[in-house]
């Protein structure tokens, strides 16, 4: 098989849904399956790690045999097997980790570890092969939000991350708070269509000038405030209309920081190219404003269709293949990392 029609078994379990695709050449999905556990943790309101762990111990196998089987391939013409290995859930990570390092000591295969996050952003090169490097990427999820200086698809300067909470669960966190349901946001951006977000006005918190780090904890506390008084102790009853407009004016402040910040890490890196990636990628309001700035800036944005922003295992494999043909391989002394520290 010529190297760059390699396939590349890649395995995702970093958090709450069991996935496993077969790519060929970095580009070509063969087979994407995800089973997802959102139903089960909703009625916590979260992700509860000791389920999401025996979850993904009885759905791995399936997952992964359904994916060689909707690929029409065997494991024996798999070139290469690619699996998340950091950050995440600990346990959840293991789970996919042994799998994959078990697979790859039975078949005689490469094995080949992934940072998540890269996964993320390279899901806009699966959607867009015309994406040129360099770029600034922005990784926006439940776990995640970061800003980048990509030089490649495997490699990538860290410009700045969330200094509390992540983006995504920020949302899920108000949407909590609300009463809204889990996962929050898709519900708040529900609830916020059709609303003036400039009803209900949030504080933006940009830190430092320059800085392209990312703060959403406060905003999470200013929502409890409106709610609850600013003893926190005093809850009123909110009416439809009320919730509507919270969510308008919560979801509008995290989206101008996301669009500032990215913005300006382009304009410093004097890079015209944005692209986007994580589970809250799918926000059409941020989609709706990244591009009309962006447009203002002379700057094209990249943000991959919803499926490819949750997360998956194609865009595993896809960098996978990238690290594969780079020789950037794994041994089997391979382990789950489940937060990384980062330092600039």
């Amino acid at each position: 098989m010529a190297n760059g029609q390699v396939l590349v078994l890649g395995i995702e379990s970093s958090c709450d849904e069991t996935a496993a695709a077969v790519v060929r050449g970095g580009r070509e999905i063969l087979s994407s399956v995800i089973q997802s556990q959102i139903d089960m943790h909703a009625i916590y309101g979260g992700v509860v790690p000791e389920l999401a762990c025996r979850a993904h111990i009885e759905a791995i196998s399936p997952v992964v045999e359904a994916a060689l089987r909707d690929a029409k391939t065997a494991l024996a013409d798999v070139g290469a097997i690619a699996v998340t290995c950091a950050p995440g859930l600990v346990g959840a990570l293991l789970v996919g980790v042994s799998m994959a390092k078990s697979l790859a000591l039975a078949a005689g295969k490469p094995l080949v570890g992934v940072d998540h996050i890269h996964g993320h952003i390279y899901a806009n090169k699966l959607a867009f092969p015309d994406l040129e490097y360099p770029c600034v990427s922005m990784v926006v999820s439940g776990g995640h939000t970061s800003l980048y200086l990509s030089a490649s698809e495997i490699d990538h300067e860290l410009l700045g991350s969330t200094t509390d909470d992540a983006a995504g669960e920020a949302f899920d966190k108000v949407a909590k708070l609300l009463g809204l349901g889990f996962p929050g946001g898709p519900i708040i951006e529900k609830a916020a269509r059709g609303r003036d977000p400039s009803k209900v006005a949030f504080k933006r918190t940009m830190l430092d000038p320059g800085s392209f780090d990312f703060s959403f904890s406060g905003i999470k506390t200013s929502v409890l405030y409106h709610v609850r008084g600013q003893d926190a102790k005093s809850p009123r009853p909110l009416s439809a209309d009320e919730v509507g407009d919270i969510c308008a004016g919560f979801q509008e402040a995290v989206v101008d920081v996301l669009v500032e910040k990215a913005t300006r890490a382009c304009a410093a890196k004097g890079v015209p190219r944005l692209a986007v990636g994580g589970g809250v990628a799918s926000n059409a309001r941020l989609r709706e404003k990244a591009a009309a700035r962006a447009a203002e800036l002379g700057i094209r944005t990249y943000f991959p269709p919803p499926r490819l922003c949750t997360d998956n295992a194609a865009m595993i494999a896809g960098v996978g293949y990238h690290l594969f043909r780079a020789g950037r391989v794994s041994d089997l002394s391979l382990d789950a990392v489940p937060t990384k520290v980062h330092r600039r």
